[in-house]
């Protein structure tokens, strides 16, 4: 539900930090949306705060496509193209496989059954067949994947890439259709994970999402 925005009383962060998170999940939640122009002196009076954070957070968004400019004449909230949610969907799909190959060689016996927990968590949302709730269980599943990996580099690029990733697929739709022979992959996959089979999972992962 997209909720106004109110003036910022941070904590412990960097104003930058916050200005950034506060407009980036504006966008995302409707509040800001797509198309519309954004004015940093507008913002900044909305938030309470002076221009100079409103215009570094207005950069990176653009960085990461949230936000797209032309100078002299707007910038404004985007909204992601066909070609730009297929590939973000292509992008995901290799490299949370490559993640899960690397979680399943690394990871601790302990970490291991929350990753099976969680991937038995898929497959019943799978059987359910209700879109939210299964991308709602296999970002739960990846955030932990994503952390057993031990790649800085990779958890680097993530936490710049998350909100680009969420938006560009908030309509993602599962490739299988049929909630029997998907869930079949995912029991798979669940079994990959409990035998620490990553070959097995990475090539799951590529198939469920229609790149095998």
């Amino acid at each position: 539900m997209a909720t106004p925005l109110t003036p910022l009383n941070p904590h412990g962060t960097v104003l930058g930090d916050e200005v950034y998170t506060t407009l980036g999940e504006a966008i995302l939640d409707g509040t800001l949306a797509p198309g519309e122009r954004l004015r940093d002196h507008d913002l900044a009076e909305r938030l309470g705060i002076s221009r100079t954070p409103v215009r570094e957070a207005l950069q990176r968004l653009e960085r990461i496509g949230l936000v797209e400019v032309s100078p002299n004449r707007y910038t404004r909230v985007s909204l992601p193209n066909d070609k730009l949610i297929s590939d973000t969907d292509e992008f995901v799909a290799y490299l949370m496989g490559d993640c899960l190959h690397m979680a399943l060689r690394r990871c601790d016996d302990e970490t291991l059954a929350i990753l099976v927990e969680r991937a038995d968590a898929i497959v019943l949302a799978s059987r359910s067949d209700e879109r939210v709730v299964l991308m709602e269980a296999t970002i739960n599943f990846f955030a932990v994947v994503s952390q057993a990996t031990r790649n800085v580099a990779i958890l680097t690029i993530l936490r710049e890439a998350e909100m680009a990733i969420r938006r560009n697929l908030s309509q993602w739709h599962p490739f299988i259709a049929c909630p029997i022979d998907r869930s079949d992959r995912y029991e798979r996959l669940r079994d990959a994970v409990a035998a620490r089979d990553g070959d097995s999972a990475q090539a799951l992962v590529r198939e469920l999402h229609g790149f095998a």
